[in-house]
């Protein structure tokens, strides 16, 4: 149940979807993969949005060049870790919530451990390596993985649920080859901003989510595009995961 700060706290949003939705809200349990740009946008919003318990994990320190889109740090954090940054942060933002933030680099060995208990899956990462090991962990604990990425003024974000969707890999067969690619914060905020209202359509049960398509922004025309993609009926990552209805 709500308390009455929290009430007040969340007053505007629940005209959107009523004290129950908001409680739904609060009993989400929310792994967010990396502190950086988008990590930075998507943590910021689910703890203003009041998701009951975030866990962001990043293994990186705050440099100089980081401060241009990672909202969650600041100039004096530099050369402190991401994960320490984002957890003074986010408890400031909103004390109603609980943070944990975890020093780890996301592997094979402690994808299971920093998972376990955790309801959605927010893909903030900047490298495909992680993403795959993010979608196979979705698919193998039947929990929602909310993708996006960004390259300068361009984006791109979609939502897979396990047994109902294509997967990462049915979209992305093959990795791009690993780069330093531009970034600009504003385009984090676009697509950071779209996984996060997805995250909310998903738990309060309201809206149509971007289930099998990829939408794209492109910021140097103001313009958002949008791709439908299918399952990959011989997909090695989610041919065998059956079918699943919509849960919150």
């Amino acid at each position: 149940m709500l308390d009455d700060a929290e009430s007040q706290r969340y007053s505007r949003q629940t005209l959107l979807f009523g004290r129950d939705g908001q409680e739904r809200l609060k009993k989400a349990r929310v792994f967010v993969a990396g502190a950086g740009g988008l990590g930075s946008v998507i943590s910021f919003y689910m703890a203003a949005a009041g998701f009951g318990k975030i866990r962001i994990v990043d293994c990186d320190s705050v440099e100089l060049s980081n401060l241009n889109r990672q909202i969650l740090h600041s100039h004096a954090d530099v050369g402190r870790t991401k994960a320490r940054s984002a957890y003074e942060t986010l408890t400031g933002i909103n004390p109603e919530i609980e943070v944990e933030a975890m020093v780890e680099t996301i592997s094979e060995d402690n994808i299971g451990e920093l998972l376990r208990g955790f309801h959605l899956i927010m893909d903030a990462m900047d490298n495909f390596s992680v993403r795959y090991l993010l979608n196979r962990a979705a698919l193998k604990r039947n929990v929602p993985l909310f993708h996006g990425a960004i390259s300068g003024y361009q984006g791109q974000a979609t939502t897979i649920i396990p047994g109902r969707t294509a997967c990462l890999s049915c979209l992305f067969p093959r990795a791009p080859p690993p780069s330093t690619f531009p970034a600009l914060g504003s385009t984090c905020g676009v697509i950071g901003s779209i996984q996060v209202t997805e995250a909310v359509k998903y738990v309060t049960g309201v809206g149509e989510l971007l289930e099998n398509r990829l939408l794209l922004w492109d910021g140097l025309h103001v313009a958002f595009d949008e791709v439908a993609y299918e399952r990959n009926a011989s997909c090695k990552e989610c041919s065998d995961v059956s079918r699943t209805d919509r849960t919150q």
